[in-house]
């Protein structure tokens, strides 16, 4: 068996992004209420962790909206589709406008700021935050499921940009 040529450490960092570019991930909305109100983001890093008590994890880099949702004792992810795009670049984007009178949102009686069209909102609670890097890698047990019936593809974000997944594809035995 040949083993690659090990990879010179500097160019790892560029390495590992092109790797994930190559990668698709989901895209999901993360809110929180912040001490001055309603704070959200667009994340492509939540994945799934147990279904015993039902956890998940995502991480968090820079920002207000991070350093917020970081902090938060509880959350709300929002599983979204490919018809709430606009949503996903608006959240992704730190100087657009967020929770707008235009947008079909609430506050729930917990505190935290519910998207009412996504797919599926999880209600968690953080049990766990590990800084690594410039990052903070949170894991949070799921309180509460909310779902809406979607027939909306997936959206998922690959290469820097956003796509829907249209077909699928089965496993030949």
């Amino acid at each position: 068996m040949t083993h690659p040529k090990p990879v010179p450490s500097e160019a790892v960092g560029e390495l590992f992004r092109a790797a994930f570019r190559a990668h698709p991930a989901g895209v999901s909305i993360v809110t929180a209420a912040g001490p001055d109100g309603a704070v959200g983001l667009t994340a492509s890093s939540v994945a799934s962790v147990a279904v015993d008590p039902p956890t998940l994890a995502f991480s968090v880099t820079s920002g207000r909206s991070a350093s917020h949702i970081a902090a938060a004792q509880t959350i709300v992810v929002h599983l979204i589709g490919a018809d709430q795009l606009d949503l996903a670049q608006i959240f992704a984007d730190p100087s657009a406008p967020r929770f707008t009178d235009s947008m079909d949102w609430e506050v729930l009686p917990t505190g935290e700021p519910l998207l009412k069209e996504a797919v599926c909102a999880l209600r968690c609670e953080i049990i766990h935050r590990a800084p690594l890097g410039g990052s903070v890698l949170l894991a949070a047990k799921v309180l509460e499921i909310r779902s809406n019936p979607s027939s909306s593809a997936p959206l998922v974000y690959l290469n820097r940009e956003f796509h829907t997944l249209f077909q699928s594809v089965s496993a030949v035995a």
